[in-house]
C-alpha cells in the first residue's frame, strides 16, 4: 500500500513539473483603454564610426535601432526602445551593419528598465533570406529562471558579428513589412477566384488589404486575419500557408472553394510593422485589445467589412481566425459549451489536428468569457456566430513545422466544414 501511494505522489510530482514546463497561456485579458496616445518617432539614419570605418542604420522600414554607443574598438552597444508604454515584453530590434574592412565585432543589445531580450537573433545578407545567429556567437545576461514568458529572458545580449563592406542585415525575426505582404498578395492574386482590394485605411494612410478567394456572392463565409502585433512573425507565416492551401489546386480546395469564400486580411497592423512597433499600431494601441469599441481604423475597417458582407450576402461567417505568436505554440479556443454557427468545430479540428501530426500536443486553453468583445476572436464569436480561435505559434518554432501544422490544419478544416455545411 505505501509503495502504491509513493508511487502515485510521484506520478503526482511528474505530472506537476511537465505541465510547469508548458507554457500555461496567458491571463485573462482585461478590458483597457484604446484611445489613440501619442508614439515616439525613431530617428532614422547612419550611425558613423569613423576610427575603425563601421557603420549601423535604422534607414530602412521595419527597422529599430535608437542609439548606440562605440566602448571600445570591437565593442558597440544598442540601445532598444518602444514607440509608448505601457507595453508588453516583445522588443523588436532592426539594423543593418557593414565595414571597410572585414571584421568582427561585439554588439550588445540593451533596453529600458521595463524591457527584455526576447528574439533570437536572425541574419540576411539581402534582407530576403535569413538564417539563424551560431549560438556560440550569443551569449545572454541576467536571465530569468522561469521557462517561459517575461520571467524567463536576460536583461541583454551580446552578439558575435561578422562584418565586411556587403550589408549584414540584424532582426530579432525575419523581416515581413507591408511591401513583402504586399507582393505575397499581388502573386496569389493572379489566379482567377482570388480578388485582392482595399478594406481601409491605417492611421497613417497606408492601404489595409484584403484577399478575398472564392465567389464574393457566397453565403458561407471564413474570416482570417494576421500580423495585430507587428513582431508575431510566425504566426504571421502559418497564415500564408494556411492561406495558400485553401488557394491550392488540390480537389478537396477546389471542393471547398464551391461552398466556401476565406476573406484574408494578412497585415492588419501596417504602420507597426513598418514602423518597427514592438506591439501597437500608429494610435499607440494594442489592436488585439480593440473589438469593442473599434476606437481604431484597423478594426473598425474589418468590422464594417464583415457586417457589409452578412448584410450584401445574407449569409454567416462560420469560422474566423486570427494568427499571432507567443512564447510557444498554443490555441486559445472559444469554450465548447459556447455553440456558434457550426458546433463542435473547433474541437474536432485540433482533436484530428493532433492525431495527423505525430507526436504532436497541441496546448488548448478554452475561454468562456466571450464579453466583453476587446478581442477578435470574442468578436467573431459573439457578433457573427463564427466558431474562433487565436492560433498562437511559438517565436522560435522551426519553420519547417511551422508551415506543416499550417497545411494540416487547413486540409483538416476544409475536410470538417465540408461535411458539415448543407
Amino acid at each position: 500500500m505505501k509503495k502504491k501511494v509513493l508511487f502515485l505522489y510521484l506520478l503526482g510530482l511528474a505530472a506537476t513539473y511537465a505541465q510547469e514546463q508548458r507554457f500555461q497561456g496567458q491571463p485573462p485579458i482585461a478590458a483597457v483603454p484604446t484611445k489613440t496616445r501619442p508614439v515616439q518617432k525613431q530617428w532614422k539614419g547612419n550611425f558613423k564610426f569613423a576610427r575603425n570605418g563601421i557603420t549601423f542604420s535604422n534607414d530602412f522600414v521595419g527597422s529599430r535601432l535608437n542609439g548606440i554607443v562605440q566602448n571600445n574598438d570591437s565593442t558597440y552597444t544598442v540601445l532598444i526602445t518602444p514607440e509608448n508604454t505601457p507595453i508588453n515584453t516583445s522588443p523588436w530590434y532592426a539594423f543593418k551593419v557593414w565595414a571597410n574592412n572585414r571584421t568582427q565585432v561585439n554588439v550588445v543589445l540593451t533596453y529600458q528598465e521595463s524591457g527584455k531580450h526576447r528574439y533570437f537573433p536572425k541574419l540576411s545578407k539581402d534582407g530576403v533570406n535569413w538564417s539563424l545567429l551560431d549560438s556560440t556567437r550569443y551569449k545572454e545576461y541576467d536571465k530569468g529562471e522561469r521557462a517561459f514568458g517575461p520571467g524567463s529572458l536576460p536583461v541583454k545580449v551580446n552578439m558575435k558579428l561578422e562584418i565586411g563592406t556587403d550589408t549584414l542585415w540584424v532582426s530579432g525575426q525575419e523581416l515581413h513589412t507591408s511591401h513583402h505582404v504586399s507582393r505575397w498578395a499581388e502573386d496569389l492574386s493572379t489566379k482567377s477566384f482570388i480578388t485582392k482590394k482595399k478594406i481601409g485605411k491605417s492611421r497613417e494612410n497606408r492601404d489595409l488589404g484584403l484577399l478575398a478567394i472564392g465567389n464574393e456572392n457566397a453565403r458561407n463565409m471564413l474570416m482570417v486575419i494576421s500580423r495585430q502585433h507587428p513582431p508575431e512573425v510566425t504566426g504571421y507565416l502559418a497564415m500564408k500557408t494556411f492561406v495558400e492551401t485553401i488557394a491550392s489546386d488540390t480537389k478537396l480546395a477546389k471542393n471547398f472553394r464551391k461552398k466556401f469564400t476565406t476573406y484574408v486580411v494578412p497585415l492588419m497592423n501596417p504602420d507597426g510593422v513598418d514602423n518597427g512597433h514592438w506591439r501597437h499600431n500608429a494610435g499607440g494601441v494594442d489592436l488585439n485589445r480593440d473589438w469593442a469599441n473599434f476606437n481604431q481604423p484597423e478594426t473598425r475597417s474589418v468590422k464594417n467589412f464583415m457586417e457589409g458582407k452578412v448584410k450584401q450576402t445574407k449569409g454567416k461567417f462560420y469560422f474566423g481566425i486570427d494568427f499571432h505568436s507567443t512564447w510557444d505554440d498554443i490555441y486559445y479556443t472559444v469554450d465548447s459549451k459556447l455553440e456558434g454557427n457550426m458546433p463542435g468545430l473547433v474541437t474536432d479540428w485540433l482533436s484530428e489536428v493532433k492525431a495527423e501530426l505525430e507526436g504532436y500536443d497541441p496546448n488548448i486553453r478554452p475561454s468562456d468569457k466571450m464579453r466583453p468583445t476587446n478581442v477578435s476572436r470574442n468578436y467573431f464569436f459573439v457578433e457573427h456566430g463564427a466558431e474562433a480561435l487565436v492560433f498562437e505559434i511559438g517565436d522560435n518554432t522551426p519553420r519547417d513545422f511551422v508551415k506543416k501544422k499550417a497545411r494540416v490544419s487547413a486540409q483538416i478544416l476544409m475536410q470538417l466544414m465540408l461535411k458539415r455545411i448543407k
